[in-house]
């Protein structure tokens, strides 16, 4: 970085040194130059939406966001008693930061600060939020105002469950987005980097923000990885394997055996669609399905396509029928069982449970136990993604795929992104638009970023079905004409649920598992939706929990439940050579038939 050479010259007895500009003339000539960059960028935006580009008629969520904050408004302001305690409240606590302020400028020891970010908050890690007083000030009143304004939907009595959900959700949007660790003028290392490189950070911030909106063809692609890292099949979804079948849906992937012996019965894993199958093999060291393989398992994996207009009519039934059915018949040619143990993660795994009703109507015992990871059956309790989910919204979404068939996959992906705005948003607006950085590799991100197309006929289901209606848990779901009943599903269950989890909340996951009509072992890992699953031995990570039966609350449950330490794969492996129908040679893949390609397979490898 421009500057760094001449950063100890500075006098750091002097605070106020670090923020001064060293050289005006060159900081006023970067300056002209962000500005001209951040002028292509905004010509990016606008030719796109002249265009017709980039606008794909799917409706934000800033209309529903008004509606919502516009109700806890009208809640606080209806009762001028209750508006009065609430802005007593917060002034009452800016005036203690100012008093405390006022003593420290006057060289008088403050009292203790009126507030201190959460455990983990990496915004204010900075010393200078603490050793600075206007940084302090401003991180304090900041972060009373956040805390306030999070009171007042906890407080908000006249809020239902739903509507208070959404408050919550769209007050922490805002205050995420409105911290100073967001802005340059409010962020003492941000400050000092642009004083110091002369404002160079802000000139390749500039410039990255127009790459990413010209990446995204006028929508902003945020990156999080350095993708020209990574490259599938080289250092990427490397696992030894072939593509065994393939039809206008999916490809069916069978790796290559690492023991001389297999369990009998064949192991099949159903991703999810919303995102590409290789989260279960990032790398080697961080390979569930590579670790599978090593435990003596067969292992056959559905690489769903990334649709396109061809797809727009393909809902469950097809996902099912061409998906799951077309597997299991695969895995019955190339290894003669008819039988199986099934996988399925997130809505992977609520598909297969929707498919394992269906076939206990159909008296279909080809799947002979099956594991969930982090999957939904039940979506009352099923956390922020419910608050992109009610009749206007969907109605809208259902209009705007019928133009193309499809949804884009950004769309989700920003979805999923907004559940953790602050690491997953923010830390890379500033890392990258204002810092001038590049993000460093990182392959989960990376898979993060390839995200995946949506059939207009699947993804109006899903909605409909599980989160808007919930009539797969009420009984009210139909495949092929059968309504569904989970009740139905009499095989074993292991039930995987992670602690941290914004997509598949743990208290969800068991709600669900009661309304299964089989033996379900719930287990509990640490961390969230991706890392807890993703967890391999070696790694020592995060511990999980595990408890006889279930209970009628999360915390009941987990007043009961043993404590272990690590991963919970080799838990899991316990509980599935149960199933596996002995030993039998492995099933070496070899040279003599022709295969249709080597694992990862060409589906994975479609992109935006």
């Amino acid at each position: 970085m421009a500057g760094e050479g001449n950063q100890d010259s500075r006098d750091k007895s002097n605070p106020t040194e670090a923020y001064t500009v060293r050289d005006p003339e060159r900081f006023a000539l970067n300056l002209a130059r962000a500005l001209e960059e951040a002028g292509k960028a905004a010509a990016v935006w606008v030719r796109a939406r002249e265009a017709g580009a980039g606008l794909t008629g799917v409706p934000e969520p800033f209309g529903e966001a008004v509606r919502t904050l516009s109700k806890l408004t009208e809640y606080w302001l209806s009762d001028s008693g209750r508006a009065l305690e609430a802005q007593t409240k917060l002034l009452s606590a800016y005036m203690m930061i100012w008093a405390n302020s006022i003593r420290r400028l006057s060289g008088e020891q403050p009292s203790a600060s009126v507030i201190e970010p959460e455990r983990g908050d990496r915004r204010f890690e900075d010393p200078e939020w603490a050793r600075n007083a206007f940084f302090d000030f401003l991180k304090q009143v900041y972060l009373v105002t956040a805390r306030w304004a999070a009171d007042l939907v906890e407080s908000a009595e006249g809020l239902d469950e739903n509507a208070r959900q959404k408050a919550r959700f769209y007050v922490r949007q805002l205050s995420e987005a409105l911290s100073p660790s967001n802005f340059i003028f409010t962020n003492p290392q941000l400050l000092r980097e642009t004083l110091e490189s002369d404002g160079d950070n802000l000139v390749r911030g500039m410039r990255m923000l127009t790459e990413d909106l010209i990446a995204g063809k006028g929508e902003l692609k945020l990156r999080q990885s350095d993708h020209s890292k990574f490259e599938l099949g080289r250092n990427i979804a490397t696992t030894p394997g072939k593509v065994v079948a393939r039809n206008d849906l999916a490809e069916i992937i069978q790796y290559e055996p690492s023991t001389e012996t297999v369990s009998r019965r064949p192991l099949m894993i159903v991703p999810p669609w919303i995102n590409k199958f290789y989260v279960l093999d990032l790398n080697p060291e961080r390979s569930f399905i590579r670790w599978a393989i090593d435990q003596g398992h067969t292992v056959f994996v559905i690489s769903w396509v990334n649709p396109d207009e061809r797809h727009a009519a393909y809902g469950w039934d097809e996902y099912v029928r061409d998906g799951i059915e077309f597997a299991l018949d695969t895995i019955a040619r190339q290894t003669g069982e008819r039988q199986v143990n099934a996988i399925g993660y997130c809505v992977g795994g609520t598909l297969l449970a929707a498919a394992l009703a269906l076939m206990a109507q159909e008296q279909d015992d080809r799947i002979t136990s099956a594991t969930f990871f982090a999957s939904q059956v039940d979506f009352t309790f099923a956390g922020d993604l419910k608050v992109f989910v009610d009749e206007g919204q969907i109605a809208a979404l259902e209009k705007a795929m019928q133009e193309r068939g499809f949804l884009e996959g950004n769309r989700m992906a920003s979805a999923f992104n907004m559940l953790r705005a602050r690491d997953l948003i923010w830390s890379y607006v500033v890392n990258n638009y204002l810092r001038g950085r590049e993000p460093l590799p990182f392959d989960l991100l990376y898979w993060n970023a390839d995200a995946t197309r949506l059939t207009a006929a699947n993804h109006s289901y899903y909605l409909r079905n599980c989160y808007l209606e919930n009539n797969l848990a009420k009984g009210f779901a139909t495949l092929r004409g059968r309504r569904l009943s989970l009740a139905d599903v009499k095989v074993p269950v292991y039930n995987l649920a992670t602690l941290e989890d914004h997509i598949a909340p743990a208290k969800s996951v068991l709600f669900g598992s009661r309304l299964l009509g089989g033996p379900v072992e719930l287990v509990i890992a640490g961390s969230g939706h991706i890392a807890g699953v993703v967890n391999p031995p070696a790694m020592g990570k995060y511990r999980f929990w595990t408890a006889q039966g279930l209970a009628d609350s999360l915390d009941e449950w987990m007043s009961k439940a043993q404590e272990h330490p690590g991963s919970w794969w080799p838990h899991w492996q316990s509980w599935i050579a149960d199933f596996s129908g002995g030993r039998v040679k492995a099933r070496k893949l070899g040279r003599r038939k022709k295969w249709l390609g080597d694992a990862p397979g060409e589906y994975v490898r479609i992109s935006q």
